[in-house]
């Protein structure tokens, strides 16, 4: 072999290693990623709030940080005199109490004689305290009178209850409902606190048969949300996941998976139980809708869309924008991207709260400029990041995202992201650590019922407990044509 081959194969094989090298090291840059994701989501904090350069560096400084003794010079004393204003406006006090409180008065004579003397005045100290629920028995007494003439027995009608052979009234039945959906208490929490505070004995099984039956009551209620969410043109869509008790396999769970669908123009959500997380359950749902849908990039609503043209996705800024945010420690460059998307919000929130006028085109105005910054700044810099990094994998998911995300901008009814759904989602995050899985896909599909009017009502803005115990004393005698008038509405 000659001596110019020999340097051939010599430089192949460090081309060769080089290479290997930078694929490893791309592996390990990966993996280190995933690793500082995986310790924040266990040890860190959950808020996703961003600080520009502009704010100040929100990151703490290291107690040990080496040349700090250079940076911070040593307290120096003086002595400062000077004269301010006082404050005009006095400091407001304790806040109010709500007026609509009832109120118990106790007088309080002095311990003193007061024989002839003049009241003169009072003073008045207001304290809160709290007197716990309570339970009571309804007797219902119905008097029997027989006709003189024996005709028969005349008795007084029963009211329609919401379980006619239940013992339970609608108010014990929103209490229990509301303990769990609303304030995640399970049910056998709930047996001890009424063996606990009302020496009251029932079996969690009894609860649960009441809560099947107010679900079976309102089902129709609960077609009729459906109907009235999916009925419009405008849709945001998300899941989570909810573990399920696998009736085939005793002792295991299966993953199902809450689908949500919120819309905002009528400040309603669905929830929909299913078994999986496939594009099935959504052609099911949405087959009769037209309109757009807003969403994140889970291949399931692409293949949803796939043979319709007349659905159009929404992309979601914040899921994008977590993306960045998750790939700031790794990558500084993230944070060039977080402060267009932090001017993009703020652009927004002032159009939102400006005047009626042309919103559309003071979007386009203000926030396609902005846009247009971030996918200069994308194309800018793709070719320098590496794919499988972290800030690779938010460059990547954003451009394919963006006909998407820039189809925000066409309507003003369109929200910049998915949060408001995801806010309808966090009660039963919540809840699910308390119960931690539902019995039965019946079962979970029951729970997606709650969720839907809970979530309903808080998108409103009423009172769950209040709806719920009108609408259990209306349902049994309200006509099926107008259940709609039944359901949640902006307060």
């Amino acid at each position: 072999m000659s001596k110019d081959e020999i340097i051939a194969a010599l430089q192949a094989e460090i081309a060769e290693k080089d290479a290997r090298i930078a694929a490893q090291d791309a592996a390990f840059e990966q993996l280190q990623f995933r690793l500082a994701q995986l310790e924040r989501l266990i040890f860190g904090a959950k808020s996703e709030k961003f600080r520009s350069a502009q704010d100040g560096d929100p990151e703490q400084l290291e107690l040990f940080a080496t040349g700090l003794e250079d940076r911070v010079a040593a307290p120096q004393k003086e002595h400062v005199s000077y004269s301010r204003d006082k404050p005009s406006k006095p400091h407001p006090g304790r806040q109010p109490l709500p007026g609509h409180l009832p109120v118990e008065e106790i007088v309080i004579e002095p311990e003193e004689d007061v024989t002839g003397m003049v009241r003169i005045g009072e003073e008045v100290t207001d304290t809160l305290d709290y007197q716990a629920a309570s339970l009571k028995i309804i007797r219902r007494i119905r008097p029997k009178y027989a006709h003189p003439s024996g005709e028969g027995v005349v008795i007084g009608q029963l009211p329609e209850r919401p379980l006619p052979k239940c013992i339970a009234e609608a108010g014990l039945l929103t209490e229990i409902i509301i303990a769990k959906f609303v304030d995640h208490l399970p049910f056998y929490r709930q047996v001890q606190r009424f063996q606990r505070d009302f020496k009251l004995e029932v079996a969690e099984s009894t609860i649960n048969d009441w809560f099947v039956a107010v679900c079976t009551l309102m089902h129709p209620l609960y077609e009729a949300l459906q109907r009235s969410v999916v009925g419009v043109d405008y849709l945001q869509v998300d899941e989570s996941p909810l573990k399920v008790l696998d009736q085939d396999k005793p002792g295991s769970t299966h993953l199902g998976y809450q689908w949500v669908y919120h819309a905002p123009t009528l400040h309603r959500v669905l929830f929909q139980y299913r078994k999986g997380r496939g594009s099935h359950g959504l052609k099911e749902t949405l087959g009769e809708f037209r309109g757009h849908v807003q969403c994140d990039g889970w291949s399931a609503y692409e293949k949803m869309v796939k043979d319709r043209k007349d659905i159009r996705l929404l992309g979601c800024v914040a899921h994008a924008r977590r993306k960045y945010f998750d790939a700031k420690k790794q990558d500084a460059r993230a944070n060039e991207v977080l402060e267009i998307i932090q001017r993009i919000y703020a652009a927004e929130r002032e159009l939102r709260h400006s005047p009626d006028g042309d919103i559309i085109g003071q979007r386009r105005k203000e926030l396609q400029p902005l846009f247009d910054e971030w996918k200069r700044w994308m194309d800018a810099n793709a070719n320098a990041i590496l794919p499988k990094s972290g800030l690779g994998a938010a460059v990547t998911y954003t451009q394919h995202q963006w006909g998407k995300l820039t189809g925000i901008l066409e309507d003003e009814r369109f929200l910049l992201d998915n949060n408001l759904i995801e806010n309808a989602i966090r009660p039963m995050a919540l809840g699910r650590k308390n119960y931690l899985f539902a019995g039965s896909h019946a079962g979970a599909q029951r729970i997606a019922m709650m969720y839907s009017f809970l979530g309903s009502c808080k998108m409103c803005g009423v009172n769950p407990t209040e709806w719920l115990k009108s609408t259990l004393e209306k349902l049994p005698s309200w006509p099926v044509n107008r259940l709609e008038e039944l359901l949640p509405r902006p307060s």
